[in-house]
Order: structure tokens, then C-alpha cells, then sequence
């Protein structure tokens, strides 16, 4: 049993670390390094998008047109009430967050609840789907 109890907490570990680079690296406006925290078939579910983006490809180019067009700058991100729950090579990921948005050059605070799913995919958690909620 301590044996299981450990893999678990190891493997719960993992996922958080996987999610804590996707956060930090999304805090800091790092780009490529946050989209190579995603699966090129991941899916993405946003409320601020008028559909689903079915892949990674279709994320970057909207973050792409965001920048672009709105000045959109991610000017820093928190992570908290965060749960992971592990179902064998599957984990799902929840957490309210905090971020700092620029566009058009006003900053706007942002609160939102996000699930993200992990698979583990070569010895690595990696995202296949990401789904972002407004906090009412």
C-alpha cells in the first residue's frame, strides 16, 4: 500500500509541475514554451471564444491575432485551490486563476476557473485539453 500511496504521490507531483510550467510559463508571455506544454491535438474550450479551437495550431494562431491586433500581453498569473485527480495515464488538473492582462495597453485583472486534462505521453504529462471558465 505504501508503495501505491507513493507512485501516487509522485505521479500527482508530476502533474503539478507540468501544470505549474504551463501557469509560470504563461505568466511571463513565454510563448513557445507555454504551447509546448500542450499536445498538438489538444482542444481548447475558452469563454472569451466564440468556439471550440481543436488544436494547438488553432490556440496559437488566435494568441497570435490577440497579440497583434489587441496588444494582448500576459502581465502575470496565480494559481490557486489547485486538485489533481489521476485515473491511470489520464489526470485532470483544476485551479482557480488570477492573471494580468494587457490589451490596447490598459492591464485588467481576470479571475477564472480552469480545468486542464493531462495525458502521459513519452514518460511526460503533457496537455490535451484546456477549458477556461469566468468566475461569475
Amino acid at each position: 500500500m505504501t508503495d501505491e500511496i507513493k507512485t501516487a504521490e509522485t505521479e500527482t507531483a508530476e502533474v503539478l509541475a507540468a501544470a505549474d510550467a504551463i501557469i509560470d510559463d504563461f505568466g511571463h508571455h513565454r510563448t513557445a514554451d507555454y504551447f509546448a506544454g500542450f499536445a498538438a491535438d489538444a482542444t481548447f474550450v475558452f469563454h472569451t471564444a466564440e468556439r471550440r479551437l481543436e488544436s494547438r495550431d488553432e490556440y496559437e494562431q488566435l494568441w497570435a491575432q490577440w497579440e497583434r491586433e489587441d496588444g494582448f500581453r500576459v502581465r502575470g498569473c496565480t494559481s490557486t485551490d489547485r486538485r489533481v485527480q489521476l485515473w491511470g495515464d489520464t489526470a485532470v488538473f483544476t485551479h482557480s486563476v488570477h492573471s494580468a492582462v494587457e490589451l490596447n495597453g490598459s492591464i485588467d485583472a481576470v479571475d477564472e476557473r480552469e480545468t486542464i486534462v493531462f495525458v502521459r505521453r513519452d514518460g511526460r504529462w503533457l496537455a490535451v485539453h484546456e477549458h477556461l471558465s469566468a468566475i461569475a
